[in-house]
């Protein structure tokens, strides 16, 4: 099984980079990542004001997928997670939702261990392991910072990119162009002081191309559901362009009219917040598969 080094990394997505490894259709592999502070932090005297910004935020990648071509979907199971055995927290002054109650900044370094977070030694809570970037080559042929998503992915900070999901993306340059980083050993819905337990680690994917379907933006499956997701910098335009997929999923899944499928999405779906604290913001909405009898995204 290939396992892909750290190394190679971009700082923008860009479909200009060439791709620096290539898989096949189907194959399962292992890539390495550093935490997105990309290994500057190694103890607590290292505060979030003395790092070099200019490298934060990198992804592995890109990784072409062999036979993936512009139009196809791609299809990437996460198959496992494994993280470092310490984490990093860090706040500043305007970080985060409460960022002006800030006073001094401040650097934790989160033990890991037992499949437990350290925040204290006294507090300890479960990992939930998952990848804060996971992206492909965008639409257009613009440079989009790692940090920034889209309609390629990239930061969307959805802790539901975990171990068991399934994320597909809709390929606009063939190969695909994968690339990902940012691990977090936990992350809540917001990330609302500005990070999650920001970590390195390595993680095992499978991916598969989709011939014969369309999607225009990053869906992802879960056992319990669907989430269809969108990034802008209004939350109100995401959470539009959120909706409009999922009508449109219903309509088309269901053979039904616009009406019905509006009045289904209200009683049914949820509208959701994956991340709260950056310029571009994502939301995601769920749409259940028991309640709606829906198995399958084609």
């Amino acid at each position: 099984m290939q396992i892909l080094g750290k190394d190679k990394v971009i700082y923008s997505f860009s479909q200009k980079n060439p791709p620096v490894y290539e898989v096949a259709n189907g194959e399962t592999f292992w890539v390495e990542t550093d935490d997105c502070y990309n290994g500057q932090i190694k103890d607590e005297k290292t505060l979030r004001t003395d790092i070099d910004i200019s490298i934060m935020d990198c992804a592995v990648g890109p990784i072409a997928v062999a036979g993936a071509q512009k139009g196809d979907i791609l299809k990437i199971d996460i198959i496992a997670i494994q993280t470092a055995d310490y984490g990093v927290m860090v706040t500043k002054k305007g970080m985060g939702i409460l960022g002006d109650d800030v006073v001094i900044p401040d650097t934790k370094i989160i033990p890991v261990k037992d499949g437990f977070a350290y925040i204290t030694s006294e507090i300890r809570i479960p990992l939930t392991p998952m990848m804060g970037v996971l992206g492909v080559y965008p639409r257009d042929e613009e440079d989009i910072h790692c940090a920034i998503p889209g309609d390629h992915g990239a930061n969307m900070d959805t802790k539901l990119v975990r171990v068991g999901s399934s994320v597909y993306f809709p390929v606009f340059k063939d190969g695909a162009g994968i690339a990902l980083g940012d691990l977090h050993a936990c992350m809540g819905d917001g990330e609302l002081d500005g990070t999650g337990i920001e970590i390195a680690g390595r993680v095992c994917l499978k991916v598969t191309v989709i011939k014969g379907h369309m999607i225009n933006r990053p869906i992802i499956e879960t056992k319990e559901g669907f989430y269809f997701m969108a990034s802008r910098e209004d939350i109100h335009d995401a959470i539009h362009v959120a909706v409009k997929d999922t009508v449109d999923f219903l309509m088309r899944k269901k053979n039904i009219s616009f009406t019905i499928a509006y009045r289904l999405l209200s009683a049914t779906c949820d509208i959701q917040i994956s991340e709260l604290v950056n310029d571009t913001l994502t939301v995601r909405v769920h749409v259940p598969k028991l309640d709606l009898q829906i198995d399958s995204l084609f």
